[in-house]
């Protein structure tokens, strides 16, 4: 059984990458059974400590700021008998400038490195841009969960195609309970519901859908617009609670009191399945339109919902076939038009669910899980000479 090394963040770390790792961690176990040797490097922040994780031999921790723990990480690696590493990389989480210190860490490891890029650009510059061709170059295989990532970075640093592989954004399945019964439970019954979620911060296009919001309510009276999720803890440090107070004035400015619902708090799992399962409508009104991941999208999607987004990156590449669901950013009217209609039209939203089903049957966990479990097997082969290639690039 191959032994692996996750390097990230994790929970009880309330951020998108410790979720993610956590449940890739439990497919591939789910895959192949749970191994005893199997590490998490994880990443944390000094000012929150590491309690979390010290008692635990499971647990590595691994210090953000420190630049020379990096290093020594990758010798304690080195020493041990894992298989395998596998990063999860997004700039903001290692230390340095755009996260320079993982490279330390990369430099002086000798063993095998998968790595999955969550952001990736069209065109990089810097300081990110020397930062991700090094990660690039010195890793065994490259993970990306959109495939227009595939050529750009070949296009930008060079990569072999055949050293990417494309593996969706894993997610979970639709709640096993009633809908109409879960619909009842959490207030939604008579309600055509458009629901948002994720940690809030400003970026995220909600005054946007707010802004088309009286449109759609003067067509269909019984639209409630759910936005769930505590504000970010980052967010909330520099500056509290200042982007919900604006959102809850502005709701109130235009009458929107009875037709918007904000329920500040973190949404574990399940809790989390079964408001997606009992929305009509998923909403995704990101300004911008580089987003290469979205882990939110990833969710609705593979619970099936219905989902109008604007066209960034990860919209485009995972709701190909979908296109009438797409809209511009800031475009008031054809927000009101789209929403409305679809939520007038009960007809055309069991079409787009089943369409939208579909796409999302091939994101879940189990099956991420085995494409992961694959990779891993054939870059260890590659590693020891019994295959050339680490695998192939699905389009």
């Amino acid at each position: 059984m191959i032994r692996i090394a996750y390097v990230s963040t994790y929970p009880p770390r309330r951020c998108g990458l410790a979720t993610f790792t956590e449940h890739l961690r439990k497919s591939i176990d789910g895959v192949r059974g749970p191994s005893d040797g199997d590490r998490v490097i994880v990443l944390y922040n000094e000012s929150d400590g590491d309690d979390a994780y010290r008692h635990d031999p499971a647990y590595w921790p691994l210090p953000a700021q420190n630049r020379a723990a990096y290093a020594e990480m990758a010798k304690r690696v080195n020493e041990s008998d894992i298989d395998v590493v596998v990063l999860q990389h997004e700039f903001g989480i290692f230390g340095g400038e755009a996260g320079e210190y993982i490279l330390d860490f990369i430099t002086a490891l000798n063993k095998p490195l998968v790595t999955t890029f969550h952001t990736v650009f069209a065109a990089p510059e810097p300081p990110y841009r020397p930062i991700q061709e090094k990660i690039a170059a010195a890793s065994d295989a490259i993970i990306v969960m959109n495939r227009q990532a595939i050529p750009y970075l070949v296009q930008a640093f060079g990569v072999p195609e055949e050293k990417i592989v494309y593996i969706p954004h894993g997610a979970p399945s639709p709640s096993s309970e009633n809908r109409d019964s879960l619909r009842s439970r959490l207030g939604f019954s008579g309600r055509k519901v458009m629901l948002t979620f994720g940690l809030l911060s400003r970026g995220k296009g909600i005054e946007s859908v707010l802004a088309a919001l009286p449109g759609v309510v003067r067509k269909v009276p019984e639209t409630l617009y759910v936005i769930a999720g505590e504000t970010h803890p980052e967010v909330k440090k520099r500056e509290g609670e200042a982007y919900r107070e604006e959102l809850q004035a502005l709701i109130h400015r235009l009458g929107l009191d009875r037709h918007v619902r904000m329920e500040d708090r973190y949404f574990g799992e399940e809790e989390l399945i079964d408001y997606l399962t009992a929305c009509d409508l998923y909403v995704t009104p990101y300004p911008g339109m580089q987003q290469i991941t979205s882990g939110t999208l990833a969710y609705a999607v593979g619970v099936g919902r219905p989902v109008v987004s604007t066209p960034y990156e990860h919209a485009r590449d995972l709701l190909q076939g979908c296109e009438e669901l797409l809209l511009p950013y800031g475009d008031t009217a054809a927000w009101e038009e789209r929403l409305g209609q679809l939520l007038a039209d009960e007809a055309a939203l069991k079409r787009w669910e089943e369409k939208v089903r579909q796409i999302g049957a091939n994101t879940h966990w189990p099956r991420v899980g085995e494409q992961h479990v694959a990779l891993f097997a054939r870059v260890c082969a590659a590693k020891r000479g019994e295959v050339k290639t680490v695998g192939t690039v699905s389009h």
